[in-house]
């Protein structure tokens, strides 16, 4: 199966500018294609992970990509789905995060002896001529056009500023930017991504009389049609010390039914049919599929060695027998056990599970908290030296987090 066609039989291309001429460009030719990241955090999330594993798809096929990294383009932000106009970032604050992304990146797309480039957009953004880039750039977009994209409509009835309205006119001219410098084609996206990913290739056409190409991938969303990639704690991180591999694990171990088979044609190097077997059943026995997509996609960003930990601690909750020592762990004191307990709200709020007792007052009367697997719906419940069995006690809050707490 060539390229082109595992990226369809994957469910993964949403949109394409010419499919023909995008398909015999990836199946007979070698290309070089880009994907940008806008550095507005310090470390990539669940939803960048779609781009980054079809950036990594097509480099095993020969393909040169380039991750741009907004340096440029993040000092305005992208209003694309947003009903706020987004807080600018410092440029120190941009390079410390593009520094990040750059690291978290490396496991999967191979930037050594050119395979892949990484690019700013900040190289040539910040030091525009602004009258030139209108006469130059700004002709060839209409402003009437522009407003029919869908980023931009959501945001007309609260207001949307002229600085916003540049966006797309910049990515537009980072595609022509990469064209001249790396002789890139094609421009790969998330879906809501369309509108700017067209502006690119028609100001290609214009100003160097010569064919580009835009590609957008479906958005992961599950089975509802939300996107995924949030939990009781927020974002799931690919970042080890924002969300540890074994929350990361279990995010995966622990999601519907109907997403699993979607989430490893699109997060797994796992062939198509292999998958289709694995999430050919239905009910528990779908749980051997979970496992899988748990392990592989935590094994792709954090490591072999870091997924099997994540995967004995997770058969310690479940399965029994297994090592609890990989679950994310915090230690008291007997000192801690005031008059020979602590309270429960006390206990969350001093190993930073929740960020107040009145998140975990509600916490526990939602019945979202169990300590040794026994629920716990009242909030004014305490914890003695007896709920740490051989010193230990495992806390659960929600469906997925999961922490040992060590009595020494």
């Amino acid at each position: 199966m060539k390229i082109y066609e595992e990226l369809k039989e994957r469910g993964l291309i949403a949109q394409v500018t010419d499919e023909d001429a995008v398909r015999d460009l990836l199946d007979n030719h070698k290309c070089t294609f880009y994907i940008g990241f806008d550095p507005t955090a310090d470390s990539l999330h669940v939803g960048h992970f779609v781009t980054i594993m079809t950036m990594a798809r097509l480099q095993k096929a020969g393909h040169t990509p380039i991750a741009l990294f907004g340096g440029g383009t993040g000092m305005i932000g992208d209003p694309t789905g947003k009903t706020d106009m987004r807080k600018m970032l410092a440029p120190e604050q941009i390079d410390h995060n593009v520094a990040c992304f750059r690291k978290q990146m490396s496991p999967l797309i191979d930037f050594s002896d050119g395979k892949a480039i990484m690019a700013n957009n900040a190289d040539w953004l910040m030091n525009l001529n602004y009258v030139q880039f209108l006469r130059e750039v700004g002709v060839h977009f209409s402003v009437n056009r522009m407003l029919c994209a869908e980023c931009y409509k959501q945001r007309l009835e609260r207001g949307l500023s002229f600085f916003e309205m540049n966006y797309m006119v910049m990515q537009s001219y980072d595609f022509l930017e990469l064209n001249r410098r790396y002789g890139c084609t094609l421009e790969i996206g998330g879906n809501d991504q369309w509108s700017n990913i067209i502006g690119g290739v028609n100001l290609i056409r214009c100003k160097e009389n010569k064919p580009a190409y835009g590609l957008t991938l479906g958005l992961l969303t599950n089975s509802e049609g939300k996107k995924m990639g949030k939990t009781e704690k927020g974002a799931v991180w690919l970042d080890p010390k924002k969300t540890s591999p074994f929350d990361f694990y279990q995010y995966w171990r622990s999601i519907g039914d109907a997403d699993v088979e979607r989430c490893l044609m699109f997060l797994t190097f796992l062939p198509v049919e292999e998958i289709r077997e694995l999430t050919r059943c239905s009910g528990s026995a779908l749980n051997k599929a979970k496992e899988v997509l748990a392990y592989e996609v935590t094994k792709a960003i954090h490591g072999k060695a870091e997924a099997e930990k994540a995967r004995e601690g997770a058969h310690a909750l479940f399965g029994g027998g297994a090592d609890t020592s990989n679950m994310p762990t915090s230690t008291i004191s007997t000192a801690d056990l005031s008059n020979g307990s602590i309270g429960v709200l006390d206990l969350l709020v001093k190993i930073q599970l929740v960020s107040s007792k009145s998140e975990g007052r509600r916490l526990s009367q939602q019945g979202g908290l169990s300590v040794n697997g026994v629920k716990v719906t009242d909030p004014a419940a305490v914890l003695t030296a007896a709920d740490f069995p051989n010193g230990a006690a495992i806390l659960k809050k929600g469906k997925k987090v999961f922490h040992k707490i060590l009595l020494k």
